[in-house]
């Protein structure tokens, strides 16, 4: 099986988050969604884009002083600026809410399949025999993403994928279940499910750090 991608509307789904319901034999074993105010953070970077508007905002303040202008004359130049920028903040942090209410992380017997989309619904899946490896990546707020590795002859669009793709990773794009509030529990689901259905491969072990992206450890593994 390949990985195809197809595109419906949520009210049709036979199951939710699935385009069609399943093969006999195959069943749900997990379904999981990010949480939006890390998928903020992480994907859509609004903290870094706070801190962008803010610079303007002190910017502009700074010019309207350096030309001789009051302190209060100055407070009401960057009104403007800071409403604009409240604004733009609240848009991208509704798309980022949005997003992670429209996205379903699947995990079935025999694949995952993410469901994605604000205004038009597509879904990827992904056999468990395309994927190569995946890697888990934790944070200190709880919150984690899981990648995975496809084989290189299966061809998956960084842009279309986007928000929900390691970034970085843009030659060999590679999917991720991203911010999910337990990646470690849907990480071993995951690695199970993966284990029972490809022969010959094991469990590997989940790593948390110290830092705020913190560091990655193996999901699944090839046995020896």
């Amino acid at each position: 099986m390949a990985i195809r991608a197809t595109f419906s509307e949520h009210d049709n789904e036979p199951v939710r988050g699935l385009p069609s319901a399943l093969p006999s034999g195959e069943y749900v074993l997990w379904q999981g969604a990010p949480s939006w105010r890390s998928l903020a953070l992480h994907a859509y970077r609004v903290k870094l884009l706070a801190g962008y508007f803010a610079l303007i905002v002190l910017a502009r303040g700074a010019y309207l002083l350096s030309e001789g202008g009051s302190l209060l004359e100055a407070l009401r130049g960057c009104v403007g600026p800071a409403i604009f920028s409240m604004l733009c903040l609240a848009i991208v942090t509704g798309i980022a809410r949005l997003a992670a209410k429209s996205t379903i992380y699947t995990v079935t017997t025999r694949r995952l399949v993410i469901r994605q989309g604000i205004a038009l619904s597509s879904t990827i899946n992904l056999p468990f025999k395309a994927i190569e490896s995946a890697q888990i990546l934790m944070r200190n707020d709880g919150t984690g993403d899981i990648s995975l590795t496809v084989d290189r002859e299966q061809r998956v669009s960084y842009l279309w994928l986007w928000p929900h793709v390691r970034p970085g990773y843009i030659t060999r794009p590679q999917p991720c279940l991203r911010s999910l509030p337990n990646p470690a529990y849907a990480g071993e689901i995951l690695g199970r499910a993966y284990a029972d259905h490809t022969p010959g491969t094991m469990l590997g072990n989940s790593h948390s750090g110290s830092q705020e992206a913190s560091a990655t450890g193996s999901v699944l593994g090839a046995s020896a």
